[in-house]
């Protein structure tokens, strides 16, 4: 029994995964249930990976085995069979149709194995106008609405990086959906097609944000809400060394703090006047300006104000908080984010690096009884 498939990785011990080869969201979701325990084989392509990245630095790849098979060989499509013939899930990101040309879409699986959880992840979804169309995070994010409330209301809206839409909108409802799908599957015997796609996700996580807008508390355009910086004591102020703090005093009680400390008097109605809200915003941001971000961070050290220092992927190590949490971790000589969310009977860790390609072809024939998987493959006709 190998270190991937030794009980007590965390809760998803036991439960065997196939990942075919993708990148993004695809192979993000795959490693949360790694993190989470499962023992993930990450099916690679000959050549090596899509994006250039080299295999030794993604961490999303960490937990997981890897082998190499061409689905355009002849035998490729039936190695990968093999695989789920044995496997509790498996997660593509093909575009629509992509993987029942190869020869490993659900139908095929499913005639090897009934209980298999398929797991599809795509930007626009397995049907739709767009389903065969190209796109990434950014576009998938601008149709749900989400985009439009993040950013100033005089610029174009930014680009959130990809963890609204890959990862939040993609990878976390596509893990969730598996692991449904699983939990029936064991139930009843019967497996199925989970279709993640991010436009449904990402619009799902506005949720909130579509009551209030029904109930009259929110308006459709960006910078006027409580919680899209419209609000002057919910944002970001810059400090006099050009780095920034983070406020979020909503309730009554922080926002008295908050003043306080930042040595402004309390003025009465403008907590919830609006038309008073642009002059409230430039008095914080004046007054942020006369100091620098360590000076501010240590003046509302150990206070309720809610306001913390907002700080680079490089410096958040190091943070005291996450750091006594270990919110971050070391493995293999790199700093990345510990496995989330915490259990209290199945701990879970980082037990490998990122596999790399093909590396671990000889343990994942033995432990999952695939011996194909050991012959040379053959060349594609």
């Amino acid at each position: 029994m190998t270190e991937a498939t030794t009980p007590g990785h965390g809760p998803l011990s036991g439960v065997r995964v196939v990942e075919l080869a993708g990148i993004g969201p695809g192979p993000f979701a795959a490693m949360l249930l790694a993190d989470l325990g499962a023992d993930v084989v990450r099916v690679d392509r000959p050549g090596g990976p899509a994006l250039g990245i080299d295999p030794e630095h993604d961490v999303t790849n960490r937990n997981k085995r890897s082998v190499i098979v061409d689905l355009k060989a002849p035998d490729g499509p039936g190695r990968v069979l093999d695989l789920a013939a044995r496997a509790d899930v498996l997660i593509e990101g093909y575009r629509p149709g992509v993987a029942e040309r190869l020869g490993v879409g659900p139908a095929d699986c499913h005639a090897r194995n009934p209980r298999l959880v398929y797991g599809r992840m795509t930007g626009w979804g397995q049907h739709g106008p767009l389903a065969d169309r190209a796109g990434h995070d950014i576009a998938y994010i601008a149709l749900t609405g989400t985009l439009g409330m993040i950013g100033d209301p005089d610029r174009p809206p930014p680009a959130p990086a990809n963890l609204l839409g890959d990862y939040a909108g993609g990878s976390l409802y596509l893990a969730l959906g598996v692991l449904a799908a699983l939990h029936h599957a064991r139930a009843t015997g019967t497996g199925q097609v989970v279709d993640a796609a991010i436009v449904d996700g990402t619009a799902h996580l506005s949720s909130m944000i579509h009551g209030m807008l029904a109930a009259g508390a929110w308006q459709d355009r960006r910078g006027a809400n409580l919680l899209d910086g419209g609000c002057p004591y919910y944002g970001t102020y810059e400090t006099a060394d050009g780095r920034y703090m983070a406020v979020g005093a909503l309730e009554p009680q922080f926002y008295a703090e908050f003043l306080r400390l930042l040595g402004l008097a309390e003025q009465p109605g403008a907590r919830t006047d609006v038309s008073r809200w642009p002059a409230l915003r430039t008095q914080v941001a004046d007054r942020f300006r006369t100091r620098t971000r360590e000076e501010w961070t240590a003046v509302f050290e150990g206070s309720d104000a809610c306001v913390a220092p907002v700080l680079s992927l490089a410096e958040a190590p190091d943070h005291p908080h996450l750091a006594a949490r270990g919110t971050f971790t070391d493995h293999g000589g790199r700093t990345q984010p510990a496995p989330a969310p915490r259990f209290s009977a199945t701990p879970t860790t980082v037990r490998t690096g990122p596999a790399r390609p093909g590396a671990d072809t000889d343990g994942v024939a033995r432990d999952w009884d695939v011996p194909r998987l050991l012959t040379p493959p053959s060349n594609p006709q």
